[in-house]
């Protein structure tokens, strides 16, 4: 452990459950790296995500953002290809980026948004994009004929969040920079997102444990029992 973890790691209880607003408080002042650290939220859900009625997946418009500017990639042809062009995509094409992304290994960018149309040539890609948490998908709005809607609200600090093989969402809630009030209310847009996305498959407890963090940071627990609060 570095040094910066291990005084970081002193202001911290472990056999503390604190609240939301202590834990980001926490989470800014143990955050030491010269560099803006992301905070990072991560809630571990009483779901069996092998079952297709438990996935937990969606997206939500982080109310300050993210603090990280995102490049968007987007599949469409004709005048949604110019109207994504016009909302501000860094990269607009059809056919010719599949292979570009085949052949090349390209991954210079940080979403994929598609028009229903062009799904069935995207559909190529599942196994590239799909373990990089890439591939577009209607739930979280990336497939839609409305791209430059679509593009304004990634832009904007939309984030999708997804359930994965151990139960747990992780997901960024901003930057150190953003100060604890600003974190507290991106948190609390993000759980209320979470909480609403419950399946109905789901029994018993559904959410189990919260922790918070800075990118070089110690984790910080949080009462799932007060999760908004």
């Amino acid at each position: 452990m570095g040094k910066n973890y291990v005084e970081s790691a002193k202001l911290v209880d472990k056999n503390v459950l604190y609240s939301a607003a202590e834990a980001l408080e926490l989470a800014v002042k143990t955050s030491k790296a010269k560099f803006d650290e992301t905070i990072e939220l991560a809630v571990r859900l009483g779901v069996d995500p092998r079952h297709a009625d438990q996935q937990v997946r969606g997206a939500v418009v982080l109310p300050h953002g993210t603090g990280k500017s995102v490049k968007v990639l987007v599949f469409a042809k004709g005048d949604k290809a110019k109207e994504a062009e016009a909302a501000g995509a860094e990269f607009v094409g059809a056919e010719e980026l599949v292979d570009r992304i085949q052949k090349e290994n390209w991954f210079d960018y940080d979403v994929v948004v598609a028009t229903p149309d062009m799904m069935g040539v995207v559909g190529r890609l599942g196994r590239v994009l799909g373990p990089k948490g890439l591939m577009p998908n209607p739930k979280s709005g990336t497939v839609t004929f409305d791209v430059a809607k679509a593009i304004a609200e990634i832009k904007a600090g939309k984030v999708e969040y997804r359930v994965d093989k151990t139960a747990i969402v992780h997901v960024p809630v901003g930057k150190r920079s953003f100060g604890a009030e600003k974190l507290a209310e991106n948190y609390h847009a993000m759980m209320e997102a979470i909480i609403k996305a419950k399946p109905a498959a789901a029994k018993g407890q559904y959410v189990k444990s919260i922790s918070v963090s800075s990118t070089m940071g110690p984790g910080i627990k949080i009462n799932p029992a007060k999760a908004l609060d």
